[in-house]
């Protein structure tokens, strides 16, 4: 049954009535439409995430040199902090590491049920949901201000009520692409349409931090009416999948294609040779031309419905937890996702605070620094996928750049705060080297593994494996921050050891896959030397 969105409709109406003679391409058309809505979807859940780790700098921060309003003791040590963080240093820390505990703890759980789901839920309804109980949840943090709540309790609850509703992102937008593109050049598709996350990183930065200092309500209420909107669109113009509206499925239509090219050439050699065979020119030869051609556009035309109609139409049954588990790379790939992943949570969410900390800079300068990771971020992911595309060598890539990543973390740490030039610099290598396996693994990783040919072309697996690894990799994200606040009480040498032993133990988990892509290699090499 076909689930053609209410926007698409009208559009559909409105296109009709007023341009009847518009002619486009379909399928390109529709392609273009889902990466873009899924690209702003998105972008939206991480810009309503990223908030917090930008507020947590005025919930508890030092107060020496602030003007106290009216009322207000200056004397009192913590009087700009926030209740219930206005303890010491370790225990506010504490305090907001479990409180980013809360929400990744509860997204990676519930992500292996959020794939499940996904596979037997409507996407469109799915996502929109998501969206909008995301935006609803960002903004009751921001209500906590305005209605003077102080207790830990609720930020905790809607912290993990929000880290839920997130899990309906990751899994619905790969599902959605996967039923869209093909497995050409997966890498840098995917690699480009990831940069989705450090955008919406850098806006939830940016926009927080414009009003983090002035009314941190703010900071959360924009980002959540932000992400309301884009789940509305979603409900309006997404089309899950290509049958929706009367397309081919991507693979299909290029081997449908590839074969009536193949088809449509033969049969104009015949007419071709049937025209000089006859070695003159009459107008008899001249009307059997004409007569050949027009039978090759009919053949043309009753081939492409054969190959339509051929293709079989069974019903795709959902992948199970266990059955998903067993395709070859997923569990190596989810393992390392968990160490990856903490590597680049921590700093998503504690990176503005070291920023502040190692450097003279305020919260908002701290918080506008910290969107250079994102931008490396940016590059690493689709550098990341261009590699593995051109090499056929995705383990291989990510290792490579686990490897870099670990002495660049070293350094960042002990020459980052010299200068502000040179923070920025090592800012963006270290964003490239960490973000980079992290984006190729939840994308086009994902989606290969989710179409293994030991599936046999059953697309619903695709959203089961993808909630796996990411659901895995979500359970590092959570402990990483967490684990961050308890270590930094030791110092930030401390946390930064800790983030390179999780690259190092990311790496180690992924050898056997480089081993296995190397000997590929080699004997496609000599395969080729042979031929």
């Amino acid at each position: 049954m076909r689930d053609v969105p209410p926007g698409v409709k009208f559009l559909q109406k409105v296109t009709d009535h007023s341009c009847p003679n518009f002619v486009f391409n379909r399928q390109t058309w529709y392609r273009a439409s889902v990466l873009i809505l899924t690209y702003m979807a998105y972008t939206c859940y991480h810009l309503s995430r990223k908030p917090i780790s930008v507020v947590k700098t005025v919930l508890h921060q030092n107060c020496t040199g602030l003007t106290p309003p009216p009322g207000v003791d200056p004397n009192t040590e913590n009087w700009c902090d926030w209740k219930p963080f206005d303890g010491s240093d370790v225990n506010a820390s504490e305090l907001l590491g479990e409180l980013d505990s809360a929400f990744l703890f509860a997204y990676a759980i519930a992500m292996f049920a959020s794939g499940f789901v996904a596979e037997r839920f409507n996407l469109r309804y799915f996502l929109a949901l998501g969206m909008i109980m995301s935006g609803i949840y960002s903004c009751m943090l921001g209500l906590a201000k305005i209605y003077n709540i102080h207790t830990f309790r609720y930020f905790f609850l809607v912290q993990a009520a929000a880290g839920i509703f997130q899990t309906t992102g990751w899994p619905g937008v790969i599902a959605v692409l996967g039923n869209w593109c093909g497995k050409s050049k997966r890498g840098v598709t995917f690699g480009i349409w990831n940069s989705h996350t450090s955008i919406g990183n850098i806006l939830g930065s940016l926009i927080a931090a414009a009003f983090v200092e002035t009314d941190w309500s703010l900071s959360f209420i924009y980002p959540g009416l932000i992400i309301i909107s884009g789940g509305v669109l979603i409900f309006l113009f997404l089309v899950v999948s290509p049958s929706d509206v009367g397309c081919s499925l991507p693979d299909e239509d290029r081997i449908g294609t590839k074969h009536r090219r193949k088809f449509d050439r033969s049969l104009q050699n015949q007419v071709a040779n049937r025209g000089t065979s006859s070695g003159g020119s009459s107008e008899t030869d001249d009307a059997d031309i004409i007569v050949g051609e027009q039978e090759v556009q009919r053949r043309i035309t009753e081939r492409v419905h054969l190959l339509r109609d051929s293709v079989p139409h069974q019903e795709e049954r959902p992948i199970g937890f266990l059955g998903a588990c067993k395709i070859p790379g997923v569990i190596e790939f989810s393992l390392s996702l968990f160490f990856s992943k903490l590597v680049s949570y921590t700093f998503l969410y504690w990176l503005p605070l070291y920023v502040q900390h190692s450097t003279t800079m305020g919260a908002t300068y701290s918080a506008d620094l910290s969107v250079l990771f994102d931008v490396g971020g940016i590059i690493g992911a689709i550098a990341a996928g261009a590699i593995s595309d051109y090499t056929n060598m995705s383990a291989t890539t990510c290792v490579g750049m686990l490897f870099n990543a670990i002495p660049m973390l070293f350094i960042y740490q002990h020459f980052g705060a010299i200068s502000i030039g040179l923070n920025i610099v090592l800012l963006v290598i270290v964003g490239i080297l960490v973000n980079g396996p992290y984006a190729l693994i939840t994308t086009a990783v994902s989606a290969d593994l989710g179409t293994h040919p030991s599936l046999e072309g059953n697309s619903k697996a695709l959203a089961t494996v993808a909630a796996i690894i990411d659901g895995t990799g979500s359970i590092g994200a959570a402990v990483g921050p967490l684990l961050a606040g308890f270590v930094s009480r030791y110092g930030w040498d401390s946390v930064f050891y800790m983030l390179m032993i999780s690259d190092v133990l990311a790496l180690l988990l992924l050898l056997r896959l480089v081993k296995q892509e190397i000997q590929r290699c080699r004997q496609s090499r000599r395969l080729a030397r042979i031929e």
